[in-house]
């Protein structure tokens, strides 16, 4: 049968390694629907596709219904929120056996070759797990957020240390790709990773007591410790349509994602976990930017209240009542969801 240009002949898909994508959301809905057909229309590779539903608005839970029955892709709903790994465990439980698993968050949008380059990198070095330059924001493919990094922990004067950091971050990637060059790195993230099925087999599930981040840096740690390697391949590129806006459809779900009580949680099992101490360095920058993301959420709250108070009196009412709101609103949801129910409704 013969093939139309560009795609690839039936015998050529069958040689090529077996990838599932597992998609799960990150903060918000509002661009699953934009990043899904991205995926379809930029990816050649042949893919099977499970997509983890948790607790979308109806519009985008219809929306994402049609396009399973349309494209044929799994598509799982839970009606409550999930945390990222509780949704990346629950990809990877209905992922089948194929020989490559990627975790792709709801808000990323792929690039041409993104998934070929990705696949070439594992088969070509062996590597356990291999992520692509990730940029930020609009327009694509513009500022690095991470291209591989810094992840390990420091024992040099009989104190375990973490050193975590992003390289290259907020840098354009136009000036930086002559020096981006294939290779082994500590630090990859789970806005895109792709991860060979065996190590996952040698690892077990991702950690779920890990509520929000620091999970990338808790699977590459676990990863280099059960003796993977892992490679950034900047021949695959992607980027993550941060917010804001957070529509008010979208902003439990990303109050739930970011509050401080999850925070204090995860950074807590963390640090026990790889016998860190609280007080780390790295782990208190760590929580200065994950408790300033739910601010994100109100910052047009906060721009209406300057506009009609002014700049400077509308920074006062925010370092006096906004910041408190926020706090009171962020907590009280994520109570409340943590209240709600603990047996997922599944439907696939």
């Amino acid at each position: 049968m013969p093939t139309e240009p560009g795609q690839d002949s039936p015998a050529a898909s069958l040689e090529r390694p077996v990838v599932t994508i597992v998609v799960v959301p990150r903060e918000r809905f509002c661009v699953s629907e934009r990043a899904l057909e991205v995926l379809y229309e930029r990816t050649r590779h042949a893919f099977s596709l499970v997509y983890i539903d948790a607790g979308s608005p109806r519009a985008t839970r219809r929306r994402l219904e049609s396009e399973a029955l349309s494209r044929g892709f799994t598509l799982i709903r839970t009606e409550r929120y999930l945390t990222p790994n509780r949704a990346r465990n629950l990809g990877l439980a209905n992922a089948g056996d194929s020989k490559y698993v990627v975790f792709l968050d709801n808000d990323v949008l792929v690039s041409a070759g993104w998934l070929e380059a990705l696949i070439r990198c594992a088969e070509e070095t062996g590597a356990a797990a291999v992520g692509p330059v990730t940029c930020i924001g609009e327009p694509e493919g513009q500022i690095v957020h991470s291209a591989g990094g810094l992840g390990h922990i420091d024992e040099t004067n009989g104190v375990r240390l973490l050193v975590h950091e992003n390289h290259f971050d907020h840098a354009r990637l136009d000036a930086i790709r002559p020096l981006l060059r294939r290779g082994v790195t500590e630090l990859v993230e789970f806005h895109c990773v792709l991860v060979r099925r065996d190590i996952l087999a040698r690892i077990g599930p991702l950690d779920e007591a890990i509520l929000n981040d620091p999970h990338h840096l808790d699977f590459c740690l676990t990863v280099r410790e059960a003796g993977g390697r892992i490679f950034l391949e900047p021949g695959s590129v992607v980027t993550q349509i941060a917010p804001p806006p957070v529509p008010w459809s979208d902003l439990a779900f990303f109050l739930q994602r970011w509050n401080r009580p999850a925070t204090r949680r995860s950074l807590r099992h963390f640090t026990r976990k790889w016998q860190i101490r609280s007080d780390d360095p790295a782990i208190q920058r760590l929580a200065e930017w994950l408790g300033h993301r739910k601010h994100l959420a109100f910052r047009g709250l906060h721009r209406r209240v300057e506009r009609v108070v002014g700049w400077r009196i509308g920074r006062i009412i925010e370092r006096i009542g906004l910041a408190s709101l926020e706090e009171a609103v962020s907590s009280a949801v994520f109570y409340a969801l943590q209240r709600g129910d603990h047996d997922d409704r599944l439907s696939a």
